[in-house]
């Protein structure tokens, strides 16, 4: 099985061909195709490549499937003695990416 480890917005995520990933929001609209350059390994059933940090000429080909929010989170600030409530929501944005192919220079 052939699978790469890229990184975006500062995370790690494994990247399979035909599978989707989902990243930090990216601008990109649906149905772009996107380029991810920071590959830091990739594994293609016995033979590995390690990046020092990433690995030359390897890219990973997406496709921008989803532009999506995450579930909400609640955010409650508390003090007793004072009388202060504070509830806030959050909801993360996200983008999905379909992954097309590995490529090795």
């Amino acid at each position: 099985m052939k699978y790469a480890i890229v990184e975006s917005g500062g995370k790690q995520y494994k990247a399979v061909p035909g599978e989707t990933i989902r990243v930090d929001r990216l601008s990109n609209e649906v149905g772009e195709e996107l380029s991810l350059d920071r590959v830091l390994f990739i594994a293609d059933d016995e033979e590995l490549h390690i990046g020092t940090p990433t690995v030359e000429g390897a890219k990973v080909q997406t496709t921008v499937a989803d532009q999506i929010k995450g579930r909400k989170i609640v955010v409650f600030k508390y003090k007793p003695a004072n009388r202060y409530r504070v509830k806030q929501g959050h909801r993360q944005r996200y983008t999905l990416l379909n992954i097309d192919k590995i490529l090795m220079d």
